[in-house]
């Protein structure tokens, strides 16, 4: 089962996800937080996938949709920290081109 905590970094809301982004679990939990942030003005989001285990195709759709919501209301998604398997699944589908994908958060954080 995937978790998400989430907490602020000045305008940025950082979701900080853990387990697996896949369909019918972890993929709705995503929408359902991002959805959430963007609902309530939150348009600055980056996604901690460090510990993320694993993605399946609805995750990575679901992290495009994401993406595609936040540009629709003015806003960004960025990566953080995507872990072995994850990383190389955004290489594979070349995702890595569409996201700002970072190793360290306050990296990440500045560049919004």
């Amino acid at each position: 089962m995937m978790k998400a905590g989430l907490r602020h970094a000045g305008e940025v809301a950082v979701l900080d996800l853990a387990g697996k982004i896949t369909i019918g679990e972890g993929d709705v939990v995503l929408r359902d937080k991002v959805h959430e942030l963007l609902d309530a003005g939150k348009n600055k989001i980056l996604l901690n996938l460090q510990a993320v285990t694993y993605m399946d195709s609805a995750g990575i759709g679901e992290l495009v949709a994401c993406y595609k919501r936040a540009r629709e209301k003015g806003g960004a998604v960025r990566l953080l920290n995507p872990s072995g398997k994850v990383f190389d699944l955004l290489q594979l589908t070349k995702l890595e081109q569409v996201f700002d994908t970072f190793r360290d958060e306050s990296e990440a954080l500045k560049s919004f």
